[in-house]
């Protein structure tokens, strides 16, 4: 899985009403299915604060955007079979106290508290992430991993720090 550093200065951001929606795919039974419109409207759903931005470059498209407590990225990096929809969100910053009864407890989260969505190590963080290819990716399904991802994260963000923040 690669994914865009969101830190990353070579792209562009604009604000996520005035991007460009511009590809689509057509679906088995004749209609489009536009993905960056479908995960435009999905985040400005769950953005209540107007913070979401999108940045357009060579590794596609990058959203950004606030969720309760946490700041939640969506990636995708183009419309073919092969390319990739990533959703993921920060809860912890490592180094952190007590490493292996935190990594203990997410693994006992991953079993059922995560749904489609995992915890994992990304950049030094603690993230709950989504992620699949483009191949047969639904409406439904950009809207349930970006939902998930971000209530997950939400959910669970202040106790994990509260319980293994080294700060």
């Amino acid at each position: 899985m690669k994914t865009q550093d969101p830190n990353t200065e070579a792209l562009s951001t604009e604000s996520l009403s005035t991007a460009d929606i511009v590809t689509s795919e057509l679906i088995e039974d004749g209609t489009q299915v536009n993905h960056l419109e479908i995960i435009q409207t999905v985040i400005s759903s769950l953005d209540q604060n107007d913070t979401a931005m999108v940045s357009k470059g060579d590794a596609g498209h990058l959203w950004k955007f606030n969720y309760g407590s946490v700041e939640v990225f969506v990636q995708l990096t183009g419309i073919s079979d092969e390319d990739s929809f990533t959703v993921w969100a920060s809860v912890l910053k490592l180094p952190v106290n007590n490493e292996q009864q935190l990594m203990r407890k997410l693994l006992e989260m991953n079993w059922l508290d995560t749904f489609e969505s995992r915890f994992a190590i990304y950049d030094n963080q603690i993230v709950v992430v989504a992620s699949r290819t483009v191949a047969e990716l639904s409406p439904g399904e950009i809207s349930r991993a970006i939902t998930v991802v971000a209530t997950i994260a939400d959910n669970n963000d202040d106790a994990l720090q509260a319980e293994f923040s080294a700060a």
